[in-house]
């Protein structure tokens, strides 16, 4: 990743923590996502699996589509 002064840094920093947040499981504290959106639907077995990407591709999460 190139980056272009503070701007794209924080832009690629923000992203990233969204990302550990919000989206990705975490196996040290029961594989699970620590705050996740309630829109996301996440856990649930019923719905079309989605996929989202953040910072071009680099971070990737899935998640069930909204009914």
């Amino acid at each position: 990743m190139i980056l272009f002064g503070e701007s794209s840094l924080r832009h690629c920093l923000e992203n990233y923590v969204n990302h550990f947040h919000a989206e990705l499981n975490h196996p040290g504290k029961g594989n699970v996502i620590l705050f996740p959106a309630p829109e996301d639907r996440i856990g649930e077995i019923s719905g079309d699996i989605k996929t989202c990407e953040r910072l071009g591709g680099l971070l990737k999460f899935h998640y069930r589509d909204a009914a």
